[in-house]
């Protein structure tokens, strides 16, 4: 059965450098939850703390009613895969597999049909009887993955698990895992900073910049309604555009450009602030933000522009469908509101109506 993580004002500090200071979150029964930031942010010391690998200083960890703060890593039945693999070099496939319930006292036939079936499900039985020294680091990765779940873990926790392999076997893999979780149904804490990866894979994601969780949402919200400016850069690839604000009128600053902005409240007493366009959300049209293009790079399915604008260099994606601009050629860009998100001068998002100032 799987169970809740709740997390209520975690404090971890190393001696006078204070981590984390007062982080609360709840992952709910058999989620898939990510927590996602740059290097730095707290991520992994977060994880090592549900873990039990780092201690808490403050607060309390929870699994379902039970605090787990004192609770070694050996009690809390938690499955671990890590970024280096750990595989143990001198055992096969099978052996690296079976050592967690050997240390469990489980026996055969018990033993053999729980790591059999593991290995069916991971589709690693062909290397069975192999050693991981003659082994993929994708194929190292799902003995891990495997030695993990065979325990029956409450909760598995992934750190970074990813990021040794090249970009083809990290579509891959991140597929194999989240198929495998769900049809597992065990809660699961995933630790990446790679933003596409969280996007695809998450049911929610927590983003963390600083020892702080900046917002836990589903995917699409993360991208689509960034909750601050900082969630928003660092989802992705976008253009800062200083802005005038009227009541929920919006202008560019430095061109004739405007638009109404219904989602704002109208009451609100900002002036100043900052328009969040993605380079997908441009459109070429006949009128909009002048500019030129100085750069084209085609990626396969979409083509990227640099387009100089008065105001700066804004980039731009469009399917390659689309007719292709040419270097040198004038063009107009405009910004289907609908899709664009306002922030205040705190990096506030002004286009969530329970944050507009």
């Amino acid at each position: 059965m799987s169970i809740t993580i709740n997390i209520e004002h975690a404090k971890k500090a190393y001696g006078k450098n204070v981590v984390i200071e007062d982080l609360s979150a709840q992952i709910k029964p058999g989620e898939f939850f990510t927590l996602l930031g740059p290097s730095g942010c707290g991520k992994t010391t977060l994880l090592r703390m549900i873990a039990g690998f780092n201690t808490i200083e403050g607060g309390t960890i929870a699994f379902d009613d039970k605090v787990i703060n004192n609770l070694p890593p050996h009690k809390r039945n938690i499955g671990m895969v890590f970024q280096n693999y750990a595989v143990f070099p001198h055992m096969s496939t099978r052996e690296n597999i079976a050592f967690g319930l050997k240390e469990r006292k489980v026996k055969d036939p018990e033993l053999t049909n729980r790591v059999d079936e593991v290995l069916e499900k991971v589709q690693i039985r062909e290397l069975a009887d192999r050693m991981p020294s003659n082994m993929s680091g994708g194929q190292q990765q799902r003995i891990a993955l495997a030695r993990a779940m065979v325990i029956n873990p409450d909760v598995l926790l992934f750190d970074e698990p990813l990021s040794n392999l090249d970009a083809k076997l990290r579509v891959e893999m991140r597929s194999v895992i989240r198929h495998i979780q769900q049809q597992a149904g065990i809660t699961t804490i995933y630790v990446t900073h790679d933003q596409e990866e969280a996007l695809a894979i998450s049911d929610r994601i927590a983003v963390m910049h600083k020892g702080e969780i900046q917002q836990i949402d589903e995917p699409v919200k993360i991208y689509r309604k960034p909750r601050n400016l900082f969630v928003a850069t660092f989802m992705g690839q976008t253009n800062i555009l200083d802005v005038d604000v009227n009541g929920q009128d919006i202008s560019i600053s430095g061109t004739d450009v405007n638009y109404h902005f219904e989602r704002i409240r109208k009451d609100h007493q900002i002036t100043k602030g900052k328009l969040v366009v993605r380079p997908n959300d441009f459109t070429f049209e006949d009128a909009g933000i002048e500019g030129v293009v100085t750069e084209r790079i085609f990626f396969g399915t979409i083509t990227t522009y640099t387009v100089k604008t008065n105001i700066g260099d804004l980039v731009v994606t469009r399917d390659v469908n689309e007719h292709m601009k040419s270097i040198g050629e004038t063009v107009h860009l405009a910004i289907p509101v609908e899709v664009v998100n306002v922030f205040d001068a705190d990096g506030k998002n002004m286009s969530i109506m329970e944050d507009a100032g």
